[in-house]
């Protein structure tokens, strides 16, 4: 039986951390300037104009790109994560909607799916008896049974925290304030609740047997 000790990191995990945050980082990033250049692309790019307003060239760029980061994911990690397969998933099936239905609603809403799945999967996972952290985040680090009870409720916690951070933004905010919030927003945010947690991973980090003999 596998316990949350046993998730190690792939060699390619270990080895390729900068090209995990490009590859994350990058359709997002896409995505912001799409919509901020959206008339600009138009212009360039007639054929855009058929998907809709700048944030629909924008959804379709996004879209495009995450798909693109799937298959380098695959082809160069040798797997897909899997926040960024199911979010690839996610953003595929609410962009297609949104660009073909010319409701923006659904790629907003993308972001409260993704949160709100994750959140529950994992405080759902605990009252079972089960730490899904490690498999989420194909676990960069070992912990004993306490600690990744706890990080698991931080994270779920924090992943709920997100669901409502984003409605609450994309319901009272122009679409500009969202799409530059989904971007230097979120990402901040999360940067700074992955540091906060760094005593509570020392705390109760083990070290697997193999590596203990000298």
């Amino acid at each position: 039986m596998t316990t949350e000790s046993d998730i190690t990191p792939s060699a390619a995990d270990r080895h390729h951390p900068m090209l995990k945050l490009a590859l994350e980082l990058g359709p997002l990033l896409i995505f912001f300037f799409a919509n901020l250049r959206g008339a600009w692309l138009v212009e360039r790019f007639p054929a855009l104009s058929e998907l809709g307003g700048p944030l629909f060239v924008a959804t379709a760029l996004f879209m495009a790109a995450t798909v693109i980061s799937l298959i380098v994911s695959k082809v160069v990690l040798g797997h897909l994560p899997i926040m960024p397969f199911v979010s690839g998933i996610v953003v595929v099936i609410f962009g297609s909607l949104s660009i073909y239905l010319q409701n923006e609603t659904f790629i907003k809403m993308k972001p409260t799916i993704v949160n709100a799945l994750f959140g529950v999967a994992l405080l759902g996972g605990l009252a079972f008896g089960k730490s899904l952290l490690g498999y989420v985040f194909n676990a960069a680090f070992q912990l004993d049974a306490e600690g990744w009870r706890k990080l698991t409720i931080r994270w779920g916690v924090f992943f709920l925290f997100l669901a409502v951070l984003n409605e609450v933004i994309w319901r009272n905010f122009s679409d500009d304030f969202w799409v530059a919030f989904k971007v230097w927003g979120t990402m901040p945010i999360t940067i700074i609740f992955t540091l906060a947690q760094m005593p509570l991973i020392m705390k109760h980090t083990v070290t697997p047997a193999g590596e203990t003999e000298s």
